[in-house]
């Protein structure tokens, strides 16, 4: 059976003739947004404009690194939009654009089942380790 098979007819976006081919832009889309911290940042943006520190404490784990390139990448995308206060010191504020909070309402349900189901796939591969 193909993959296509198995997914309703009108979740087949990207699939071509069956086929999720390598050259698809959603490859490039799938690979920003669905990063371990891409995903956290966007969430952690749904609920309110963070500063760069307070996203670095809600975001927990990320490096200073991580969350600079994460942030360049999904404003390049317009999910994010970067607003820098002209105040000393600087102030610079992150919030999501009317696309990442969109997106933000496609993922919260996806993070919820991860929630709810964690521990126990967790777990499950801890015992067939």
């Amino acid at each position: 059976m193909k993959v296509s098979d198995a997914v309703a007819p009108a979740s087949r976006a990207g699939f071509t003739d069956g086929v999720l081919p390598a050259a698809c832009p959603t490859r490039v889309v799938l690979d920003h947004v669905t990063s371990k911290w891409g995903v956290l940042v966007l969430i952690a943006l749904g609920e309110q404009s963070l500063r760069w520190g307070e996203l670095r404490r809600v975001v927990q784990g990320i490096s200073e690194k991580m969350l600079a390139q994460t942030l360049r990448v999904l404003e390049a995308d317009g999910f994010v939009i970067r607003v820098a206060q002209p105040t000393i010191p600087p102030r610079v504020d992150y919030s999501l654009t009317d696309r990442g909070h969109e997106l933000a309402a496609h993922l919260q349900p996806l993070l919820e089942w991860i929630a709810g189901h964690a521990d126990q796939i967790v777990s499950d591969a801890a015992g067939r380790a």
